[in-house]
């Protein structure tokens, strides 16, 4: 089914952009501006490659090559970045589209629906920035961004063999399958699935 697109003139569900701002020490969490995204896009990237290890998956990966498209011009989408003297140090992303099938499995995929649901995604903070809560506040915004702009709630999956994504996600989200045992990703994931559940 074709997700329709507010024009930019119905952009009524964006909440203040100072209900999505916060400072944390040195650091400032927002929304990502024109001239963030080379630098969110390079954290999203040296975190395939460094971390992950498995590089850039275009199958997997797309929104990274179109940051601008998927996330600044879209009204339900959102972009947060953690700053530090004008340097881009964590990301976090939304968007509309729920999971597919495959790789996941297709009960997931009917549970979140795309349109209704709101995909979080690119949570990714930059080693030496990390235990500062950025990840944390990025998330807490983000998550307030989707119940103003009328999701029925927010998923995610996360790759569990990366040190500290089980304990971080187990204290933000509800865990909703544990895909460990399929393999959905390939050998080397261990993927959980989660939600968080919104008020509306």
């Amino acid at each position: 089914m074709r997700e329709s697109h507010p024009s930019p003139a119905s952009r009524t569900t964006r909440e203040p952009e100072a209900a999505l701002r916060r400072a944390i020490g040195p650091y400032t969490v927002r929304p990502a501006e024109a001239g963030d995204l080379d630098g969110a896009r390079g954290v999203m990237l040296d975190t395939f490659y460094r971390e992950f290890g498995y590089g850039y998956r275009p199958e997997w990966h797309h929104d990274v090559v179109d940051l601008h498209g998927t996330y600044l011009v879209h009204p339900r989408h959102l972009l947060m970045v953690a700053v530090r003297d004008d340097s881009v140090v964590a990301t976090a992303a939304l968007h509309s589209r729920g999971p597919v099938h495959p790789p996941h499995p297709r009960w997931i995929v009917e549970r979140y629906p795309s349109g209704s649901t709101a995909q979080l995604l690119r949570v990714y903070v930059r080693p030496e920035h990390r235990r500062h809560g950025l990840a944390r506040a990025m998330v807490e915004l983000a998550t307030g961004f989707a119940d103003q702009a009328g999701y029925a709630t927010v998923y995610l999956h996360t790759n569990v063999n990366i040190p500290g994504a089980q304990p971080f996600w187990d204290s933000m989200a509800k865990q909703v399958f544990d895909a460990r045992t399929t393999g959905e990703h390939g050998p080397g994931f261990a993927t959980l699935h989660y939600e968080i559940p919104l008020p509306r």
